[in-house]
């Protein structure tokens, strides 16, 4: 890979564990916490993709709210556990490979970013609480222009900001639809393939295809 200017990384489930808010909260929610937080998960995208349909924009943190909601009725969770799992949610864990990862990249200096759904103040307290400081060289929200992945405007942002063509941007995501999304903008998009999932046919194949971002050093 040559003329790699940036490295750009999608957050949730990418970064950071979509799981880990509720694997916290396993011993009260039972042997269903797993299957509670898929639903938790694929009904917040939903919710992403449906508003920006429908041009009824809500920010990424209310959309985690009501997709919330929903899951805890599908799965009769008691209500009072709503604001527990949401506050474990603002400071979910890392993979355990990204933070040594990051460092290694950062030694090399290529600049680091994050492309992500999530707020401007979550994304941040994301970053601190998993002690992720001085890495990232930017961290781009959608609410910058107010719609989601995998809307062009998204993508956008970086090669904006930094006046830099979309082929010398690596963009790394677990989620299969943001690949792609990346990847038909330009960029060249890296699947991290955590939980060996089946590709989406979305009229774009990835570039590379890893376990988990360590293996990244190597191809980089």
């Amino acid at each position: 890979m040559k003329n790699i200017k940036a490295i750009i990384f999608d957050a949730y489930g990418t970064l950071f564990d979509v799981n880990s808010a509720a694997e916290k909260c396993k011993d009260k929610i039972g042997d269903r916490w797993e299957g509670f937080s898929k639903f938790w998960r694929t009904t917040q995208l939903e919710y992403t993709w449906l508003r920006s349909l429908m041009k009824r924009h809500k920010n990424f943190w209310q959309i985690t709210e009501d997709s919330l909601d929903k899951s805890m009725k599908a799965f009769n969770i008691d209500l009072s556990m709503k604001n527990e799992l949401l506050n474990l949610y603002k400071v979910l864990s890392t993979f355990k490979e990204v933070p040594e990862t990051l460092k290694k990249l950062k030694e090399k200096n290529f600049k680091l970013a994050i492309l992500s759904n999530g707020t401007p103040l979550i994304l941040n307290e994301l970053v601190k609480s998993n002690n992720l400081d001085n890495l990232f060289d930017d961290i781009f929200s959608i609410e910058e222009v107010g719609i989601y992945k995998p809307d062009s405007k998204v993508y956008d942002m970086p090669i904006k900001k930094y006046n830099i063509e979309k082929n010398e941007v690596v963009f790394l995501s677990a989620n299969t639809w943001d690949v792609s999304g990346g990847g038909n903008y330009g960029y060249q998009s890296i699947w991290v393939n955590r939980n060996n999932g089946i590709f989406d046919n979305l009229d774009y194949k990835p570039i590379n295809q890893i376990k988990n971002l360590s293996e990244l050093i190597n191809i980089i």
